[in-house]
């Protein structure tokens, strides 16, 4: 047990710790690194209109912006201050929906955004492998052939054109499902029955769209894996000895194959904290990839650093849970 504490766990939770620090200390230096001044551009837009403003109020103004966005004082006090309000869960307040608390609003968009891209890229990590180790295993199965080639032919395009021809096909072509948004327009968002048919019909596009994309690239990445492991001579020994096709296909063809996979479903998770950006303009889903883009447009500087403090936080995090979880699944790290 101590060994694997000194060994194993302490020097992950430090490295977790460390990628933390160096990754949220980047989203403090680089926006000030930006010739831009948030707070002069928050002044430029309000002096826009045309209409008079008195310059002591432009000066009071200004003042206060530096305050609220926390640019006063010298950048190491500016640092300190900084880490202080993050340790209080304090992000500050959004500019464009002031006084709205930034956590406020990445905690109405987060759920949208992790039911979706979680489901979908669980899904598409589950079926990409599967039907990855079969394609190795079984090259001339027809049925398997052509998924080869549909995930081949997917797999290039971007996921925003796969998304538009979708909602063209399914929305206007074919009006199966809604074009737009989580629910309808009026309807408040509940824990029922109802409600939840509501939007898994309203989801049932972004989240083919992310399945067919995400499959294609779990399908190659398995594919190519188990087809290094087929020819391994412990496999041939195997099937000499004459153990099930089944059992040498997933105890030791899948398994074997199936690491290198975890640590990219790992990072996949990771980034479901940012959102699938364009997926959801494209689709008016209310997640936090809408969220980004109106925090861009807004200039709403404090809202685009949280979604990139939480965007940071989500990918180490995933990749420490999967550290912690790796021994179980490679019997190599147990021994070691």
């Amino acid at each position: 047990m101590r060994k694997f504490l000194l060994g194993y766990l302490f020097p992950r939770i430090l490295q977790y710790l460390t990628v933390c620090f160096i990754g949220i200390t980047a989203v403090f230096i680089i926006p000030r690194l930006s010739p831009l001044s948030p707070v002069e551009a928050q002044i430029s837009m309000i002096t826009s209109s045309g209409s008079a403003v008195d310059p002591a109020a432009i000066a009071s103004l200004r003042v206060a912006l530096t305050e609220l966005y926390g640019l006063s004082g010298s950048p190491f006090e500016q640092y300190l201050a900084f880490w202080g309000r993050l340790l209080r869960g304090d992000l500050g307040p959004s500019l464009s929906t002031f006084p709205t608390p930034v956590t406020e609003l990445i905690g109405r968009a987060l759920p949208w955004t992790l039911a979706l891209l979680l489901s979908a890229v669980i899904v598409s990590w589950i079926l990409g492998n599967l039907f990855g180790v079969l394609s190795s295993y079984y090259p001339k199965h027809k049925m398997i052939f052509a998924i080869d080639m549909l995930s081949q032919a997917v797999r290039p395009i971007p996921y925003y054109v796969v998304a538009l021809v979708l909602l063209v096909v399914f929305s206007y072509f074919i009006p199966i499902f809604p074009f737009s948004g989580a629910y309808p327009v009026g309807t408040r968002p509940n824990l029922s029955f109802e409600f939840a048919q509501t939007y898994l019909w309203h989801a049932a596009l972004p989240f083919l769209t992310l399945v067919l994309i995400g499959f294609g690239g779990w399908f190659l990445g398995m594919k190519s894996l188990t087809s290094n492991i087929i020819s391994e001579d412990y496999v041939v020994y195997a099937e000499t000895a004459g153990i099930r096709e089944n059992k040498i296909l997933y105890h030791y063809v899948g398994r074997n194959a199936l690491l290198p996979q975890l640590t990219g479903l790992a990072l996949s998770l990771g980034t479901v904290f940012s959102g699938a950006l364009i997926m959801e303009v494209v689709f008016g889903y209310p997640g936090m990839g809408m969220l980004t883009v109106q925090a861009i447009y807004r200039n709403d500087y404090s809202l685009i650093m949280g979604i990139a403090i939480y965007s940071i936080i989500g990918v180490a995090t995933c990749v420490f849970i999967m550290d912690l979880i790796y021994p179980l699944f490679d019997p190599r790290v147990r021994y070691q």
